[in-house]
C-alpha cells in the first residue's frame, strides 16, 4: 500500500556537498578560521545544545569566534557555512517531485538547528518542494532517538506503519524500522521506486 507520507533526511540526501569534507573544508583559508579550533570552542561543547533548541546558535557561536577568530563575525560565518551547504541534488528531487504529483506528501524529517532550518524551508526554497519540515530543535530530540520518530509522528497524526522514509545513516534507518516505519538507506543515485516500492503502488 502506497505510504500515507514520505519523509526525506537532508544533509547528505537533499544537500550533499561535493568535497567529503564538507562545508567547512576551506574554511581556514577563507576565512581565516582553524578549522580545528572551531570544533574544539564551538562544536563539541555547545553543538548539541544548539540542535536541540537549548541554545541560539549565535548566543553560542559569538564567544567561540570571539576566542577563535575576533576578525569574523556571526554574520559572516553563517553565510559562509549555509551558503557553503546549499549544494541540492536535482536528480533526486526530480525523482520525488514524481512522488509528491502521484498523492504522495514530502515532509523533510531531519536534524538542524533554528536558523538553518529557516535558511533551507524559505531561502533554499525547499517549501516549495516539501510540504513540512520535523527538525531536531523544534522537536529538542534527534535522529536516532526513538523520541524523535514517536514526535514526528505526533505531529503528522499518523500511525508508524504509515510512514516511509530515506536516510543516509545507517543508524537512522535502523532507528525508524525499529520503531515501523518503511526506512531504505539512501545511496546517491538511488531509485525511489526501488528502495521503496510501495511507492509507485
Amino acid at each position: 500500500m502506497k505510504p500515507a507520507v514520505l519523509m526525506v533526511d537532508v544533509d547528505g540526501v537533499v544537500v550533499r556537498h561535493p568535497d567529503p569534507s564538507g562545508w567547512s573544508a576551506r574554511i581556514e583559508e577563507d576565512l581565516g578560521i582553524p578549522r580545528q579550533a572551531l570544533q574544539d570552542r564551538f562544536f563539541k561543547p555547545w553543538w548539541d545544545d544548539v540542535v536541540h533548541g537549548r541554545a541560539t546558535l549565535r548566543d553560542r557561536l559569538a564567544p567561540a569566534l570571539a576566542d577563535v577568530a575576533p576578525h569574523v563575525s556571526c554574520d559572516q560565518l553563517i553565510r559562509y557555512w549555509f551558503e557553503g551547504d546549499a549544494h541540492l541534488d536535482e536528480a533526486l528531487l526530480l525523482q520525488l517531485a514524481e512522488v509528491r504529483a502521484s498523492g504522495v506528501p514530502l515532509h523533510l524529517a531531519t536534524v538542524q538547528e533554528h536558523e538553518r532550518a529557516s535558511y533551507l524551508w524559505d531561502t533554499l526554497k525547499l517549501r516549495d518542494r516539501f510540504d513540512d519540515m520535523h527538525y531536531a530543535a523544534q522537536l529538542g530530540v534527534s535522529k536516532p532517538s526513538q523520541d524523535f520518530y514517536a514526535a514526528v509522528e505526533q505531529r503528522v497524526d499518523l500511525p508508524a506503519s504509515a510512514i516511509a522514509f530515506i536516510d543516509d545513516i545507517a543508524k537512522n534507518v535502523e532507528a525508524a524500522r525499529a520503531r515501523g516505519w518503511n526506512a531504505a538507506l539512501w545511496t546517491p543515485g538511488a531509485t525511489l521506486s526501488t528502495l521503496i516500492p510501495e511507492l509507485s503502488d
